[in-house]
């Protein structure tokens, strides 16, 4: 059982076949083979309960080569200072040829015979001459332009969300899984960008984690705008609380009020002309909201890293 791991870009795990000769610390630098060649990381001990929890969600463990010495470190310094030159070399190239694309991050290999550029751009791009001269500018080195989406931008450069904690896809996610307006309706969440989406622009993730329990919290409740008999007349909804089971009405003489759902009848026909103020749900005017802006397309996340 392999009791070491390590997390590549993108918070991505892989464990690492460590010969038993070896006795690794935890977080001690190591080097290891990828496909993209040797690269320098923190060795993670992890539980062996852990790894037979994980099973087959795992991908195939990575080669051990060495433990990073003393010499390896001023090393490492080295290329991530050559990583900084590079960026800001490439980025003077992008607006050189006016190129619609935004540099994200820079990676050498430990070896440095590869240097990585990811980048994020509406579309294709047309990138010849900006590689005719990184392959100018860095010799001996092989150079790979890659495009990945706004959401994989930011699990790359890590920050904190508007809940406090680090950002799900920079800790703990491992897949992306797609994400549209539905979710925020069904949950019956402001439909304002500035609350339902991250820093990457697109639709907050963690808007999965809970929709099972608001479509089984729906359950019996009326929709928005249908009449409804309650203990103190007809009404009509204007706004649900899915966790709290209630649902707020407004009744024929303009009273506001809220119910258990348990107190409401549904009525089969509309038998009430109450005007909705529609001030009182909480969906803000969607006609002059960009929803496809915040939604998942194919620009929103990729598996080029």
């Amino acid at each position: 059982m392999h009791k070491y791991g390590v997390r590549l870009l993108k918070n991505r795990f892989y464990p690492v076949k460590v010969p038993e000769n070896v006795e690794l610390a935890h977080e001690q630098m190591i080097l290891v083979n990828t496909e993209k060649g040797q690269e320098a990381v923190k060795a993670l001990r992890i539980p062996s309960c852990v790894m037979r929890k994980w099973g087959k969600e795992l991908p195939e463990p990575l080669p051990f080569v060495r433990i990073i010495t003393e010499v390896d470190k001023t090393r490492v310094e080295e290329i991530s200072r050559k990583e900084n030159v590079a960026f800001h070399k490439c980025e003077e190239l992008v607006k050189k040829h006016n190129l619609p694309m935004r540099l994200v991050s820079t990676k050498y290999t430990f070896d440095e015979k590869k240097l990585t550029f990811y980048y994020t751009a509406p579309h294709r791009i047309d990138f010849r001459e900006l590689l005719k001269e990184l392959t100018q500018s860095f010799r001996r080195v092989r150079i790979d332009l890659r495009h990945i989406g706004v959401r994989d931008e930011t699990s790359i450069i890590d920050g904190m969300g508007m809940c406090g904690r680090p950002f799900c896809c920079s800790s703990f996610l491992k897949n992306f899984t797609s994400i549209n307006i539905k979710l925020v309706k069904d949950q019956g969440m402001p439909i304002n960008p500035g609350k339902i989406s991250g820093t990457c622009g697109r639709l907050l993730c963690c808007l999965n984690y809970e929709y099972s329990n608001y479509i089984e919290a729906a359950a019996g409740m009326p929709p928005v705008g249908s009449g409804v008999m309650t203990s103190e007349g007809l009404g009509r909804v204007a706004a649900l609380h899915f966790l709290h089971a209630t649902v707020v009405v407004k009744l024929e003489d303009g009273r506001v009020k809220e119910f258990n759902k348990k107190e409401i009848e549904m009525l089969e026909e509309d038998v009430t002309n109450i005007e909705l103020d529609y001030s009182m749900d909480y969906h803000e005017d969607e006609e002059n909201i960009d929803i496809a802006s915040i939604e998942d397309d194919d620009q929103s996340f990729t598996s080029n890293i």
